[in-house]
């Protein structure tokens, strides 16, 4: 039986996970992690977005 869809609703919190398959790493490098944590703190102000952690 296929998972419904989750809520997605002005104000609600989301749990975002971001894990390799297999447990790989979904970095390649330092520089890799840089460019990203870059690309997210242009896209949170951008989307009026709050993140409360990111644990680097």
């Amino acid at each position: 039986m296929p998972r419904l869809a989750r809520l997605d609703a002005p104000g609600v919190l989301h749990h975002i996970i971001i894990r390799g398959i297999e447990r790989r790493k979904i970095f390649r490098d330092d520089k890799d992690r840089d460019n990203f944590i870059d690309r997210l703190s242009d896209l949170l102000p951008a989307t009026q977005t709050t993140c409360y952690v990111y644990p680097v």
